[in-house]
């Protein structure tokens, strides 16, 4: 055993190498997405490893490897379940051969995420063992240890970290990455593999009876235990154990449920000795609906009686008022923070450069009157440019578009989407608009790179997970062969060309797709690619502000005059809305 200093992830990342994993595949998603990253570039132990195109190929891909005897990782942040829910709930009833689980991150307070779902709720739903780790040492433990326990009972794993653990940084005792190499064989079992309604029946009663040997095994394991401390409790999961030591005193007994399900009866146990329990835990009452259910004679505190919120992050403060709601006197209170008067809002904006900025400005001009709908990625923030009318799930610009034009909307709609989140689940929204007339425009915003979850590849990019050469999809060809007559493809910094194809999209009927491409500006810098510098000149600069409306975090005013500072990555785009001529590139006069 060794002890370093590590981010959550990072210690997810080799409790799989210690677990002898032998394939891990997934999909970009905060706060998941450094386990891939990490597993993709070490060296320690082969594995193949994969960023897939969504979650759903992602998870089919490790469970059939998981079918032909290997351990076998799928990872995704909580939304990303929701797209591959369909192969979860029948992977329960198929079981697994080597050891599956699956990583599905939590992200509460919604830091990075458009809601704030419980993934504990799908494992309930689906039957199947969920892990709930409290500290990164939990974590790392609880990872290490779930391959095998996938194994014994034939069922894929749940692990949900959320935000709190996976980016906390830890001393951790990690152990020596496995040796152990599998050979992978498939072996026919129709019964088990071919969910046809006779074989589906014996399947669910088969998963049905495994249950009772699971919520004992979870005792067995130490990931859900207690200490009796007095008549008063506090029940506890996930990193709100790591709050509620902070604050619990000396006389309330702790329960602290590490995986699911829970024993009922050992849990009914605890729950009998107290007159009162308090059940703290982030996002849903999932833990607080089992405490109840068999608490027969003791109050119970939490979520549902308004001493815990059902929303956000918990943290020590919220904790500490949580215990004073329930009657328990935390060791700690805390000062309620008001926040600093006078300061100003910032909210988060593209990049000086980004490719994205400029497609916005040119729509906005030529589409007036448009809609907008929009997607999941850094394009999101398009939403300060008031490009963004529209924003759901993955995929979903171009059928909200479609459902909006035909609806009997007069106005012009124009819908964006991601080079990665077109593949992800734009394809089927396309076809299904062009089968069916929708009368649009796509702009599929091409940066070359999974940007916004930490610049991962994607089939467009030639470049596999490992750095393997691989064959660049060709997003027009896509296009077409999806029934899509009019397909331009276009240089976002180059404004006139960009506007003058808006117009052309503007007059036709139909769907018409244009590709906004152009490499985004981070990985740029990071091969190389570097743009020579505009600058202002104050002799000619009016001060009319047109410039600040493009938002750029590059240009600023030292009273009238306009300025840019070293921010700026080169675009040029500036000089090209620049009424008064007044922006150049640097020496250019």
């Amino acid at each position: 055993m060794a002890v370093r200093y590590l981010l959550g992830n990072e210690g997810i990342a080799h409790a799989c190498l210690e677990a002898n994993i032998d394939f891990a595949s997934g999909y970009p998603g905060t706060p998941s997405s450094e386990v891939i990253d990490i597993l993709r570039v070490q060296e320690e132990r082969p594995l193949t490893v994969e960023w897939s195109t969504n979650e759903k190929v992602a998870f089919e891909n490790a469970l059939a490897a998981s079918w032909c005897g290997l351990r076998a990782l799928c990872t995704m942040k909580h939304v990303g379940l929701n797209v591959a829910a369909d192969p979860l709930m029948t992977s329960a009833y198929t079981g697994v051969t080597g050891g599956f689980v699956i990583l599905s991150a939590d992200d509460p307070f919604a830091h990075s995420s458009q809601n704030e779902q419980d993934t504990r709720r799908y494992a309930h739903f689906a039957r199947l063992p969920c892990m709930n780790p409290a500290s990164v040492q939990e974590a790392h433990d609880m990872m290490r240890d779930a391959f095998a326990l996938s194994e014994e009972f034939g069922l894929p794993v749940i692990f949900r970290p959320t935000t709190r653990i996976c980016h906390s940084k830890g001393d951790i005792d990690i152990g020596e990455t496995g040796t152990d190499s599998r050979t992978a064989t498939f072996h026919r079992n129709p019964k088990q593999y071919v969910v046809i309604p006779a074989h589906t029946r014996m399947l669910h009663k088969a998963l049905n009876e495994k249950q009772a040997a699971i919520r004992r095994r979870l005792v067995e394991l130490g990931y859900n235990r207690h200490t009796i401390r007095g008549r008063t409790a506090v029940i506890t999961s996930g990193v709100a154990a790591a709050y509620v030591h902070e604050v619990l005193p000396d006389d309330v007994s702790l329960a602290i449920i590490g995986a699911y399900p829970i024993d009922r009866d050992w849990l009914k146990s605890f729950i009998d000795q107290h007159e009162s329990v308090l059940v703290i835990e982030e996002l849903s009452p999932v833990l607080e609906e089992a405490v109840r259910q068999v608490a027969t004679k003791t109050e119970v505190f939490g979520k549902m009686t308004g001493a815990v919120p059902f929303e956000g992050e918990l943290n020590p403060a919220t904790v500490a008022a949580a215990m004073q709601a329930a009657g328990i006197t935390p060791m700690t209170t805390f000062e309620e923070v008001v926040p600093v008067q006078g300061v100003p809002p910032r909210p988060p904006i593209l990049c000086a450069g980004c490719m994205h900025r400029s497609t916005f400005y040119a729509m906005k001009r030529v589409f007036r009157d448009g809609i907008f709908p929009s997607d999941i990625g850094c394009y999101t923030l398009g939403l300060q440019l008031g490009a963004v009318d529209t924003t759901i799930c993955m995929g979903a610009s171009i059928t909200v578009g479609s459902g909006i034009a035909r609806s009997g909307e007069k106005r012009p709609v124009v819908c964006t989407i991601g080079d990665s989140t077109f593949l992800h689940t734009g394809i089927p929204g396309l076809l299904n608009a062009v089968y069916n007339g929708a009368d649009m425009v796509v702009v599929i915003l091409d940066n070359r790179i999974t940007a916004m979850t930490g610049h991962q590849p994607n089939p467009t990019t030639g470049v596999t997970a490992t750095g393997e050469e691989s064959t660049p999809i060709s997003l027009e060809a896509i296009c077409r062969s999806c029934g899509v007559a009019w397909v331009e493809t276009v240089d976002p910094y180059d404004l006139p060309l960009l506007l003058n194809t808006l117009r052309q999209a503007k007059e036709r009927r139909g769907v018409r797709v244009i590709i906004a491409k152009q490499p985004c500006i981070i990985t740029a810098r990071r091969a190389g690619i570097r743009r020579k510098p505009y600058e202002v000149r104050a002799d000619i600069c009016t001060g009319c502000g047109v410039c600040r409306s493009f938002g750029c975090p590059a240009i600023a005013f030292d009273g009238e005059t306009a300025l840019i500072t070293d921010l700026c990555a080169g675009c040029g785009v500036c000089a090209d809305i620049c009424p008064a001529g007044a922006i150049a590139m640097e020496g250019r006069r």
